[in-house]
């Protein structure tokens, strides 16, 4: 079957991909702009002057842009460009500034969308018990879309598509009434605008109007999406841009005035756009126009959300955010973000309404520091190349850029002047909070190794924008999933053990300790223990704890007859066995023996019951993982009492090339003593592209390069265990750790999975995720655990 390309392969196809959010724009900007002037009396003088600066923004920062695809074609756009020439501190602004821009697209979004439904259905601007019916509207289909979102591109592809060729064809519509019933009436350029009397009116009604630029961004995104080298990309990507920003500056120009003139801004029941669209457009094909807008509106709240799903995985590859936040739901999304916005912009709604207004000035004026960044980063890539060859082209392109540098840090210098007490002091306390948490995350996550570096980059920078066109699933497809190292190294780390001398690191347990709660669950881990005293000769300790309130009950007697009899048992069977009953809670007192006595190894159930009490996966055994120093073996009991011994002849070893991964090894080499098969597997660091249907180039290039380097360490594993007579095979799959160790397990019947694990707690295990954890709760194969805290004694 011949290769179908999955990528964009031409500008129009882009605009759909890409444009959703900047194309909804002029359905609600003229509002908030002619309220501004018409309510001053100043718009006979300032309209036409402020729609021109816009326009002339747009040129000048659409050839900005232009740059900035010649120069980053990998997708990373604006913000690459910011992080290259002004480091990590612009990484994590633009991460921060982004975070917050996604959830007030989605505020704005959603906002004007009922505000469309209710131009239509009066009745919601009612209240119900204070709070208006359509802020009811607007937080269900927040849900909905957020739901939607959550399973997964398809789906919400499907639901969002053809939203963005609807909205370009309604602006075409009205453009085309506008000139059939009025000509062709261009907005006048008054100089008087500029005198003191006017100018705060006509700069705030342009900066009100700059909001039509929100999204722009995205087309520098979507180079890496287009297929064709870099060059033709860039071309593609700044096509794509034309379309749609060319389409809003004709937008401006013509319909514009229309707005002006046939529109009531003291109208707050009806919007602007649709009162226009009303008198332009036939009956029919006005209302038309409204469930387009509503279409497209909730297709670019929707895109919102899929841009903070994507910059997640993209944040968390480069651990800027907790491994939490980026992990993915069986429809391969991470939802946790989505559902996180969305529960912020309920809680919004309720307290602010749903008048686009509100967030509009607030929106823009993030949407202009990320513009103001991307052009002074422009500017300063312009200075070095003119000081290094001198052009004069070159030198006009400086000009012109720092021009639009300026107009864009002007126009944020005015909305945060104007409203800065009505929201925009929040980007004071929620980007600095942000940026304080990226630097936290990464500091405690370590920095990522250079190939999840650059996979964060491609996930966040080809993911974080799309909106949602007809071709927005081919371009998601493009990037693959990100995938987390099984045990992230911190930098620096030195020679592994395979070169250090793992052979020497002490393996063979001669202390073992059982916890035991008196039921038939925890019992189940007795079969394995004894397995294990016997072949290497080990004394077993068995353990229970009880709460210091049951000191002196009948329960503490109860329960030392129950060791007593269950260490009388092990001991006929010619094993050394004592018990030891203690209070408080289990882990802890299971840490403490460990100490006190050196223990080797703790053979536990994952659960067990005792009346109503029960010891939940992620509870007791997830504790002692998170404390104890030595090896834990965890065995997931079965319902029935006659469940089976467990086996050690085949061993399952997950590697990632790390030192701390090989601290595994030393207790692999004593499975000789069963005869034990062993296989070892290891997960590339680069996903599969083929995962979602398509290709990246960079991305496939990277995987072949990780699976060949992966395929060559497990084989000198594998000779090295080889020498000690263990019979050993290799395998290289997968992109996500868990979910493939859980595969692999079932799919090779192995009876143990063997692995390292960082055995983090609080805050740190929050952050930094357990590979272990998920394993443990998702697989019903014993799982053995080698901590990583310190390394084991040596002989």
């Amino acid at each position: 079957m011949a290769h179908v390309s999955h990528k964009l392969s031409n500008s129009v196809e882009g605009a759909l991909a890409g444009g959703g959010d900047p194309a909804t724009s002029p359905l609600y900007v003229f509002g908030p702009f002619l309220r501004l002037i018409v309510v001053a009396g100043v718009a006979s003088v300032t309209f036409g002057t402020s729609i021109w600066l816009v326009v002339i923004t747009i040129a000048m920062v659409s050839a900005m842009y232009r740059l900035v695809m010649t120069w980053v074609t990998d997708g990373s756009g604006g913000s690459g460009l910011s992080g290259e020439e002004f480091g990590g501190w612009a990484v994590k602004v633009n991460a921060g500034i982004t975070v917050v821009e996604y959830t007030l697209t989605f505020l704005v979004s959603m906002a004007a969308m009922v505000t469309f439904i209710a131009d239509r259905v009066p009745g919601l601007n009612e209240s119900f018990f204070g709070i208006q019916y359509r802020t009811i509207v607007a937080i269900v289909l927040s849900v909905l879309t957020g739901w939607l979102v959550n399973r997964g591109p398809k789906t919400a592809a499907r639901a969002f598509g053809p939203a963005t060729a609807g909205v370009l064809l309604l602006l075409w519509a009205m453009v085309i009434a506008t000139i059939w019933q009025y000509g062709l009436r261009l907005p006048d350029f008054n100089l008087q605008a500029f005198s003191l009397d006017y100018l705060k009116y006509t700069f705030g009604g342009f900066t009100r109007m700059l909001a039509v630029m929100t999204g722009i961004e995205v087309f520098a995104n979507l180079v890496a999406a287009y297929d064709g080298t870099p060059q033709k990309r860039s071309n593609k990507a700044f096509g794509s841009l034309l379309i749609i920003m060319g389409t809003t500056a004709v937008v401006m120009l013509i319909v514009g005035p229309a707005i002006y003139q046939l529109s009531n801004p003291a109208n707050t029941e009806v919007s602007v756009f649709t009162q226009t669209m009303d008198q332009l457009l036939p009956q029919s094909l006005a209302y038309f126009g409204t469930l387009v807008g509503v279409a497209v509106l909730l297709s670019a709240s929707a895109a919102s959300a899929q841009g903070i799903q994507n910059l997640s995985l993209g944040l968390k590859n480069r651990n800027y955010i907790p491994s939490f936040l980026g992990e993915r739901n069986k429809y391969d999304v991470a939802d946790k973000p989505v559902w996180l916005q969305i529960g912020l912009v309920v809680i919004i709604f309720l307290v602010a309404g749903t008048n686009e207004e509100t967030y509009l000035a607030i929106y823009a004026a993030g949407v202009f520091i990320l513009l103001s960044m991307t052009g002074w980063a422009a500017s300063k890539r312009l200075t070095r190349m003119l000081r290094e060859t001198f052009s004069t082209s070159n030198l006009l392109t400086l000009i012109g850029t720092v021009i639009a540098a300026a107009i864009t840090t002007a126009a944020t210098l005015v909305i945060f002047e104007e409203r800065f007490f009505e929201g925009a002091w929040t980007y004071f306390i929620f980007i600095p909070l942000l940026y304080i948490a990226f630097t936290y995350s990464r500091s405690t996550l370590g920095a990522p190794s250079p190939v999840a570096e650059r996979l964060g980059e491609l996930e966040e920078a080809m993911l974080g924008g799309f909106g949602f066109g007809q071709s927005f699933e081919p371009a998601l497809a493009t990037a693959g999933p990100s995938v987390t190292p099984l045990n992230p190294l911190p930098a620096g780390t030195g020679t592994t053990l395979l070169e250090s001398g793992w052979k020497n690191i002490k393996s063979s347990p001669t202390h073992i300790v059982v916890p035991l709660d008196g039921s038939q669950y925890g019992e189940q881990a007795i079969p394995a223990a004894r397995d294990l005293c016997t072949t290497f000769d080990a004394r077993l300790t068995l353990l229970s704890a009880l709460k210091e309130k049951y000191r002196d009950t009948s329960l503490n007697q109860d329960r030392q007859k129950y060791l007593d009899q269950m260490t009388r048992q092990l001991m006929d069977e010619g094993l050394q066995t004592e018990y030891t009953l203690r209070f408080g809670l289990v882990e802890d007192r299971i840490n403490d023996l460990v100490r006190e006595q050196g223990v080797d190894m703790v053979v536990m159930s994952s659960h067990g019951r005792s009346g109503l009490k029960r010891w939940l996966m992620g509870g007791v055994a997830t504790g002692v993982m998170q404390v104890v120093n030595c090896p834990v073996l965890i065995i997931h009991p079965r319902a029935d009492e006659g469940a089976p011994e467990p086996l050690f002849r085949k061993l399952l070893i997950t590697l990632d090339g790390s030192e701390y991964s090989e601290r595994v090894l030393p207790y692999v080499k004593s499975s000789s003593e069963f005869n034990s098969k062993v296989i070892l597997l290891r997960i590339p660091e680069v996903p599969e592209a083929e995962m979602y249907g398509a290709v990246l180039e960079e991305i496939q290039a990277l995987r072949e390069e990780a699976e060949a380097e992966a395929q060559d360490y497990l084989e000198c594993v594998a000779a090295e265990l080889g020498n000690e007579g263990i019979e050993t095979s290799v395998i290289v799959r997968g992109s996500r750790p868990a979910q493939t160790i859980i595969s692999v397990a079932g799919e090779e019947q192995v009876d143990v999975i063997m692995m390292a694990t960082h055995g983090r707690g609080g805050l740190q295990r929050l952050f930094v995720g357990s590979v272990a954890d998920r394993v443990v709760h998702h697989t019903d194969h014993p799982v053995f655990l080698v901590p990583i805290q310190e390394r084991r004694n040596t002989h």
